[in-house]
């Protein structure tokens, strides 16, 4: 590997070990070996390498969904048990990627001081609800618009929320019986 390759290698461990905000330049200089001329020289600030680092584990993350989605198609069942089966999915990938999720919490914190990320992330939950809405509906988002739009920011609101609970107390946080029940139950209130 390069010093490019290196310190984005280094970004990410500080990342997962440090935080966003308390990642110096001079720590991701130590766990890269290289140095810090070559962060302004590959990237143009310490900034900028942890954004890349930031959109390189989420994007590692948002394959991994897709995946978990792709076999949602695949699985048994009917629609409730394919809910609760896929909400254990996401649940077990918290628990796989706790540091990137703490990360995420100081991230949402920067937003309004850089906007660049405040785009990048903007834009992520912009695909994650088309995603959503493409993968758990019947809803072609290509055609139907503002349906699917709606479906896959309900999915991607429940993944902002539970991730969170997660986060404070995952012994606590809803599994993927209690959305299902709870998603019944909001549609009966709803239906009057």
């Amino acid at each position: 590997m390069g010093h490019r390759e290196d310190l984005l290698a280094g970004a990410r461990r500080c990342l997962y070990e440090k935080g966003y905000g308390r990642t110096t330049a001079r720590d991701i200089v130590a766990a890269s070996g290289t140095n810090l001329a070559s962060i302004g020289y590959h990237y143009g600030s310490k900034d900028a390498l942890m954004n890349a680092a930031l959109f390189q584990v989420v994007d590692e993350w948002r394959e991994e969904v897709r995946a978990a989605l792709a076999a949602l198609g695949d699985a048994d069942g009917a629609a409730p048990e394919r809910f609760e089966w896929y909400w254990a999915r996401v649940l077990e990938s918290f628990a796989a990627r706790r540091e990137l999720w703490a990360a995420m919490v100081e991230v949402l914190a920067q937003v309004d001081r850089v906007p660049q990320l405040r785009q990048a992330l903007s834009d992520g939950l912009q695909d994650a609800r088309m995603a959503w809405a493409a993968t758990v509906s019947d809803v072609d988002p290509s055609v139907a618009g503002p349906a699917a739009q709606a479906v896959g920011t309900l999915y991607q609101t429940l993944v902002s929320g539970v991730f969170v609970q997660w986060l404070v107390d995952p012994q606590r946080a809803p599994a993927g019986h209690d959305l299902a029940g709870a998603l019944r139950t909001a549609a009966r209130l709803v239906a009057g």
